[in-house]
């Protein structure tokens, strides 16, 4: 069932695809041209000899002279003679041209017009059924179309056919049925500009006469051409049949022979099929349904799952329908809601077709191309398919057995589609679980429907940011972030573990299928250069203009059969050659119409590119922390493979390949309702490894060549940039050759000067208290933030400015290097800016490696006094560590050490008098060496991920993060589209 649509002449643009009556409007070809203006010649009046002096005679004899002047106005020249001749003559040519012209084309005419049956002939005159077949690619025969005329054809009168299909059917197909002479001058005019406009054939003027005499009176062959011959023949035949019958009978006959699909020939045949009904009994909204199936009948075949096609080109009939006034718009608006809630009923099945969903298809190619009546009548055609019916057998085997398998999650269809990348041949199609099953909508070829592909659109976003820059080792914060969504809530996405994984690499976040990294990939590069991609890759139905950053988990709808082509770009170096059902086409005689068997492709994306994304999707080891290992996804040989889950488990997806064959997987229900909690692992994986394997057995096995343009380098593995001499992790990746990764420069891993005073880094403002120290400098403040919560030496990223307050925490009692024993008084000072608290702490030796709790948490600061009292008592005689420890309340600490030794209970202690050494704020470190018995409010936790080398124990503040964008990093810009907030989808 479908919702009823809202129908409007303001919101309804035609939606079928062109056809020979759809014809554009534009200026005539000599409208652009300037006028033009021939301005005449300006005669002289001039003889050679005009000016010159006249002769004086001699005065003996008188002699004769003629006069020399210019001849009177309006006289004769020489020249205006020659000019009136060429006129005369040319004007004979072209008299002479005329008649022969004429009789060239009356000759032709009337040769045309004798092939004319008489009228009962006409009516009679049907053409022979010529049954077509269809192969696979080894000549086995798939399908044989069978003849329609058992009970499939009945011929009725005029006045036996509603109304309604009348009037829809003119308004649809010829409009000025009535007023002109068989043919529409103005149509092929229009026709004409277009087409010269576009350099081809894209347009013709066929009227309802003259698809008849198409039909009728041209040779199978003719009908097929695309020639001006042909289309003059065609205009002839449609002049003469409208000037030897009545509109009506040429009407009547057009109604009783056009097709209407599903072998239903005429209207009778057509209303029986679809409705039940007779011809006569047709309501408005039946009629408009049926008038607009002959454009093509395939494409809108309500029982093959293209229910929304048929209504939206229905949707066009009652458009025209209301623009030339048969019907209002309330009337069309109440025809649309009673087909959009009908129930339509396949016919009974008859005969037994191999491969079904794929035969349907080859038969809506062919429909395409060559009319819709080309497979019923005149040529025979013979159509060998790309299809390996061995193949075909064995995917429709395995894609039945898992989904039975899957029966008690809820699980009742699947879809299989196999091409071999080299040539785009369709080697497979398994279109649903059973074909014939109507429970589960069976004869809906989910291969050619729209659904989320989840998580298996995801390679198409990294290999347009690896076209921005991007690499396997570009670096992506994996972390709680939020999208602005302008006045709607953040967009939140959130992975399918529903953890955070810190600091990843892209062939770490692709092969993982990490959602966080893919939205920030999108982010990047945009929403336009995803859908951008899509196209390139043959996807064509990411069209729409809403899409957000959910795009890149799946929140726009593919087609199984075009995303699979997409992945077999990359397993074809990145060209792309197009998928196709058809290998060759002959007619009855042998004559090959169309041969596809030599095919080549566009290189649509760097061969270096494709590479990457095939090295991700084929490494093992990459995928395992979120797939296990081993998986589903791995094979006897190499392959590459990607999953997707859509929200609430409404699609589970598979789509992989070796250099040899791509397969796409989907599972689900075609009803669209939720699956048991069934990932695109579970559910597709199992049928996509499966198949593979079969197919492949007997193959040899076959590595994905390297292109070239790729080299190896070594890379710090926490990173991804090249390693710094302090990288304590290294590994080896691929890159494209001039997209190297990031310089040492930009590793994490940088000996960093700062002042031991104040934490801040060192420069002329801090001069004396300088140490260097081994620390990540990160720039990415979610990353500063991750890293100190992790406990990480992170380098500060301010520097000590003039007038920077110094933190002073020391202790200058008792002195170092002095004997102590019994209560022990400490005294210090203890100043620290934004101070928060203080603690007081011993170890055993100069460096210890455990502190004892003396006392504290102390609140209050201290300027030369006493910090606490020690109790010596009771302790080993030996050398100790006296350690004062502050903190700000930013979470920063310091601290102050001495060292001392503790007498046993008979020495005499050495007395103190001597001047202690005054320390100006004891570096500070990360807190590794936590209080064994009292902790500190703000104490840090140990490092627990990456292992880092030790620093020095000298300052270490844990700064606050910057909001500076990260240098070091890929640079991720802010969102550049509206994202579509969803639950984020999964796998």
């Amino acid at each position: 069932m479908h919702s009823t649509p809202n129908f409007s002449l303001e919101d309804t643009q035609p939606t079928r695809p062109p056809s020979p009556d759809d014809v554009e409007t534009g200026p005539l070809p000599w409208e652009d041209g300037e006028p033009t203006d021939p301005s005449p010649r300006r005669a002289t009046g001039m003889t050679p000899t005009a000016g010159l002096p006249r002769p004086v005679p001699p005065p003996q004899r008188s002699i004769y002279v003629p006069s020399m002047e210019a001849p009177p106005p309006g006289a004769p020249s020489r020249r205006g003679n020659r000019l009136v001749r060429a006129f005369f003559f040319l004007s004979l040519a072209l008299v002479f041209v005329f008649f022969l012209g004429f009789a060239v084309i009356v000759t032709g005419y009337a040769a045309i017009a004798a092939q004319l049956p008489p009228a009962e002939e006409l009516i009679s005159r049907q053409p022979a059924f010529v049954s077509s077949k269809i192969y696979d690619r080894n000549g086995r025969l798939l399908y044989e179309v069978v003849d329609p005329e058992g009970g499939r054809r009945t011929y009725v009168p005029l006045d036996r056919i509603s109304p309604y299909l009348i009037q829809a059917t003119i308004a649809t197909e010829d409009a000025n049925f009535y007023h002109h002479p068989g043919f529409d001058p103005i149509a092929i005019l229009k026709a004409i500009y277009r087409n010269l406009r576009a350099g081809e054939t894209v347009s013709g003027a066929s009227t309802i006469t003259q698809q008849l005499a198409r039909n009728l009176l041209l040779s199978p062959e003719e009908r097929v051409q695309r020639t001006v011959w042909r289309k003059i023949k065609e205009v002839i035949l449609a002049f003469e049949i409208r000037r030897r019958y009545t509109p009506d009978t040429i009407l009547e006959i057009y109604l009783n022979e056009i097709y209407y699909g599903n072998l239903a020939y005429g209207a009778e045949a057509a209303a029986e099929t679809y409705f039940g009904v007779s011809a006569s009994e047709l309501t408005l909204g039946q009629a408009a349904f049926l008038a607009g199936l002959p454009q093509s009948p395939a494409t809108y075949d309500v029982f093959g799952g293209r229910q929304d096609r048929a209504l939206a080109r229905m949707q066009d009939v009652l458009r025209l329908m209301v623009e030339q006034g048969y019907i209002s718009q309330a009337e069309a608006a109440a025809a649309l809601a009673e087909i959009a809630n009908y129930e339509f009923k396949p016919p009974v099945a008859t005969d037994h077709i191999l491969a079904p969903h794929f035969v349907a298809y080859v038969r809506q190619v062919v429909e395409q191309t060559y009319g819709p009546e080309a497979l019923y009548r005149g040529q025979g055609l013979r159509i060998y398919t790309t299809l390996d019916l061995d193949l075909q057998i064995l995917a429709e085997r395995v894609v039945s057995q898992h989904v039975t398998a899957l029966a008690d999650r809820h699980v009742t269809d699947g879809a299989l589609v196999a091409i071999e990348p080299s040539t785009g041949y369709i080697l497979a199609m398994v279109g649903s679980a059973d074909y014939y099953n109507e429970e589960i909508d069976g004869q809906v070829n989910v291969a050619l429907s729209l659904r989320q592909p989840g998580s298996a659109i995801k390679p198409l976003t990294y290999v347009a940011a690896f076209e921005k820059g991007w690499t396997p080792a570009t670096l992506i914060w994996d972390l709680p972030t939020e999208f602005p969504d302008g006045a709607n809530p953040p967009y939140v996405p959130r992975n399918y573990d529903e953890r955070f994984h810190g600091p990843v690499l892209v062939r770490d976040a692709l092969a993982n299928s990490y959602n966080i990294p893919a939205v920030k990939a999108l982010q990047f590069i945009g929403v336009p250069a995803l859908k951008e991609m899509a196209a390139r890759l043959g996807i064509t139905t990411l069209t729409r203009d809403d899409y957000g950053l959910s795009l890149t988990l799946g929140g726009g709808e593919v087609k199984l059969l075009e995303l699979t082509g997409a992945y077999a770009v990359f397993a074809n170096n990145g060209v792309r050659v197009p998928p196709t059902p058809i290998l060759r086409i002959e007619d009855s005689q042998g004559n090959v119409l169309v041969d596809n068997s030599a095919r080549s492709g566009t290189q649509v994306i760097r061969p270096e590119h494709a590479y990457l994304i095939t090295s991700i999707l084929s490494d093992r080891q990459a995928r395992c922390p979120a797939f296990g290992c081993p998986n589903a996804l791995e094979l006897s040989r190499p392959a590459a493979a990607k999953t997707g889950t859509t929200n609430d488990f409404r699609d589970a997806w598979t789509v992989g390949y070796t250099p040899d064959l791509v397969v796409g997987v989907w599972v689900g229900n075609a009803d669209n309702s939720e699956m048991d909690h069934v990932p695109g692992s579970l559910g597709a994986a199992p049928i996509w490894h499966d198949f593979m394997e079969a197919a492949l057995a007997d193959r040899p096995v076959r590595n994905f060549a390297r292109p070239p343009g790729i080299v190896e380098m070594e890379i710090c593995a926490d990173s991804g940039t090249q390693p710094s001499e302090y990288c304590p992790r290294r590994k080896m990746e691929i890159f494209a050759e001039d997209q190297p990764p990031l310089g040492p420069e930009h590793d994490w891993y940088q000996l960093v000067r700062i002042d031991a005073t104040t934490g801040l880094l060192a420069n002329e403002f801090c001069p004396d208290n300088v140490v260097e120290e081994v620390r990540l400098v990160i720039t990415d403040p979610q990353g500063r933030e991750w890293a100190r919560q992790q406990g990480l030496p992170v380098a500060p990223t301010e520097y000590c400015t003039e007038g920077t307050a110094q933190p002073i925490v020391q202790i200058t009692s008792p002195a170092a290097g002095s004997t102590v024993y019994g209560v022990v008084p400490i005294a210090g000072t203890v100043l620290v800016p934004n101070f928060d608290h203080y603690v007081v702490q011993y170890g055993t030796g100069a460096d210890p490696q455990g502190w004892e709790w003396i006392s504290g948490p102390h609140l209050a600061p201290v300027r030369n006094g006493q910090l606490t009292t020690w109790d010596t008592t009771g302790l080993e005689p030996g050398l100790y560590t006296l350690r004062v420890t502050a903190w700000d309340t930013e979470g920063h600490w310091f601290e102050g050490r001495v060292q001392c030794y503790v007498a046993g209970p008979t020495e005499t202690p050495t007395p103190t008098s001597s001047p202690s050494p005054t320390p100006t704020g004891t570096p500070f470190q990360t807190p590794t060496p936590t209080p064994t018995e009292t902790p500190s409010p703000t104490g840090t936790p140990s490092p627990t991920s990456t292992p880092f080398p030790t620093a020095a124990p000298t300052l270490t503040p844990s700064p606050t993060p910057s909001p500076t964008p990260p240098p070091t990093e890929t640079p991720i810009p802010p969102p550049t589209e509206t994202p579509t907030p969803t639950t984020t989808p999964m796998g």
